[in-house]
């Protein structure tokens, strides 16, 4: 249940934006010189030296964007939307008109071009800061802080206290979100807190702070009926130490839907509901901060009364909360200065630059240094030569290479497929470089899925990239993990449990931390661990598994136990096990060798996927198993 958590958050949202409110720039002469102070990626901007919170600022090929409404809030310019795409930004004797889409402007009737587009991002009409802040007449400078400096004199009476930018809300009565299907009744003292997990969670309050409201949409495939819904919602509230009030299952009407009242441990008074719809649930959570008891909450029944989980696209009195355009949203990295669209029911990691579906479809966008003098086709090279070690023949097979356009510049594309066993896998790897800097685009899934193929080709078309970013924030980078040696290594120990191995650079550790166990490194295809215990003896740790194997050997027809014998390991007896199975499609062959020293118990795993056991990764398996040594 989010309820629980969000109320602190909540409250302390709306106190910062009232304090934010209250901080207005202020001018003490017939003329004077007004300042704004922002910075891309800083969701802080200054004026005239207090702190206001704004959207964040970002770059897109090289030009800073920025609320459009930071005009209005440092300078008091005018600024109107006509015709639904048409912004005019008025400051003095100056007009600044720019169409949204458009990177053309019009400054006092003369054409000009920007770079970039205004753009709607969150339901924030973001606007090029250079062009705008030049066309009404003020002047601009980067300071050591890294800040853009935009100073405008005015006279007194040309300043305009409404923070307020573009009046988006004009003739709106309803606010919602196409994508997730529902809409409520939007009155006029209800302020939009924030939107989470891809818009699944919007919240909203007042500027009295009388009352706080959640919309939570969660996907939900089993039919559940309004006593479903009721029993749901007690059983949450319960567990969340809330008391329950009053409670009703309404079956009437097209959408049948249940809420209680309750009372939570800090005393307040909320009302929640659930709905379901084509797959769909819906939680609406709504506190009073005001009530006393839980009558009091039916003053605000006419507005969770209006929620519906529906949202007519034709009607324009509802105001659309979604970013969703054309099935995608907005994705990026300020760092890395790259921006791109993601279908809208993705994953997001946009810090890691990785993005999934739940079908399998996989995407994956890396920037690393270029070696000196290295070509995009000695990478290309490096990288199949990467898969053939890493498959076997009859697992993987390229397809072809074609070019691309990527953000300006000729990318190289790749298309094989791979197998682990449980069905092939296409693979587009997107390859270019600039700057001195490689960039690197992984797209994976079901090669049975064609509409994936054509998710790929949107995704990669909207691409785009301020190159400069990469050499403004970063000096030299890592290299493409999939071109390390497999063949090099790199000694760890344990002071704990006395002992040192050989381990592979080309794995990935999970847990690293030899001063504790287990430790843990994966691999494509393929597992190591290394479990140390002084509280299990050698012997009770073989009868265990002795006894795990049989039962596997019963149950699991996939399972088979191919050896079990005992020999010398790490110069002390040992015990080893290696078998062979097929989990969920994929056979793979495992074993496990424990032994035991001065009171340690010692067992190390290794496993391989079939596909993935090439002569190069089980050699490298093999070595890092038989590296480990005992030290004092």
């Amino acid at each position: 249940m989010k309820k629980s958590f969000l109320r602190v958050l909540s409250t302390g949202v709306l106190a910062g934006m009232l304090t934010i409110g209250a901080a207005l720039p202020a001018w003490a002469s017939e003329h004077t010189t007004s300042e704004l102070r922002i910075k891309a990626g800083s969701t802080n901007a200054y004026i005239n030296g207090s702190k206001q919170a704004i959207a964040k600022p970002y770059q897109i090929k090289g030009i800073t964007m920025v609320p459009v409404g930071v005009f209005k809030k440092a300078f008091g310019s005018e600024i109107r939307l006509e015709k639904n795409d048409v912004v005019k930004i008025k400051e003095g004797p100056h007009t600044v008109t720019l169409t949204i889409g458009s990177s053309i402007a019009w400054v006092d009737g003369v054409k000009k071009e920007m770079g970039a587009g205004p753009k709607m991002v969150n339901g924030v009409l973001m606007v090029p800061l250079r062009p705008v802040a030049a066309g009404i007449g003020a002047t601009l400078a980067p300071n050591s802080a890294g800040e853009m400096v935009i100073r405008l004199m005015q006279s007194d009476d040309s300043i305009d206290e409404d923070e307020g930018g573009i009046d988006l809300d004009a003739g709106k009565t309803r606010i919602g979100n196409s994508y997730y299907g529902w809409s409520i009744n939007y009155p006029a003292d209800l302020m939009i807190l924030q939107t989470g997990e891809q818009e699944r969670m919007m919240t909203f309050g007042t500027a009295d702070s009388s009352y706080y409201l959640e919309v939570y949409v969660s996907d939900q495939d089993v039919a559940l009926d309004a006593d479903d819904l009721l029993q749901q919602l007690v059983q949450e509230a319960k567990q969340s130490g809330d008391t329950v009030l009053d409670r009703e299952s309404i079956a009437k009407g097209k959408t049948p839907y249940a809420r209680i009242v309750v009372k939570d441990v800090d005393g307040l008074l909320w009302e929640m509901r659930q709905y379901i719809r084509d797959g769909r649930q819906y939680d609406v959570y709504l506190a009073d901060y005001e009530a006393l008891n839980y009558k009091d909450l039916s003053k605000r029944a006419a507005l969770l009364n209006s929620f519906q989980p529906t949202y007519a696209v034709s009607d324009r009195t509802i105001k659309d909360l979604s970013t969703v355009d054309d099935g995608m949203r907005s994705a990026w990295n300020d760092d890395y200065g790259i921006e791109l669209n993601i279908p809208a029911g993705w994953s997001m990691d946009n810090n890691q630059m990785v993005y999934e579906s739940k079908d399998g479809a996989y995407l994956q966008l890396r920037v690393t240094s270029a070696p000196t003098g290295a070509t995009v086709k000695d990478w290309s090279g490096q990288l199949d030569k990467w898969m053939r070690e890493t498959f076997t023949p009859d697992s993987y097979e390229p397809i072809g290479s074609s070019t691309m356009n990527i953000s300006g510049e000729t990318a190289e594309v790749n298309e094989f497929r791979y197998n682990f066993g449980d069905g092939w896998q296409t693979e587009f790897d997107v390859l270019f470089q600039k700057n001195g800097y490689r960039y690197y685009a992984e797209y994976t899934f079901p090669e049975d899925q064609a509409e994936d193929r054509e998710w790929f080709k949107r995704i990669m078309k909207s691409v785009e990239i301020d190159f400069d970013t990469v050499s403004d924030n970063f000096g030299q980078l890592d290299e493409d993990p999939y071109l390390t040696d497999k063949t090099k290594t790199l000694t760890r120990t344990s002071k704990r449990y006395h002992y040192s191995v050989d381990i592979p650079r080309y794995w990935t550790p999970y847990n690293d931390r030899f001063e504790y166990s287990p430790v843990v490194y994966t691999f494509t295809g393929g597992e190591f661990s290394i479990v140390a215990s002084d509280d299990k003896s050698i012997e009770m740790t073989v009868s265990q598994l002795r006894e795990a194997y049989a039962e596997a050997t019963k149950t699991r027809k996939n399972f088979k136990l191919l050896s079990s014998e005992e020999l010398m390991f790490a110069g002390v007896p040992a015990f080893s096990f290696t078998y062979h199975e097929v989990d969920n499609g994929v056979p793979y062959s495992g074993r496990q060798i424990v032994f035991e020293q001065n009171g340690t118990t010692y067992t190390i795993t290794s496993g391989l996927n079939d596909a993935n056991k090439t002569e190069v990764q089980a050699a490298a398996l093999e070595k890092a198993v038989n590296s480990f040594t005992f030290i004092k």
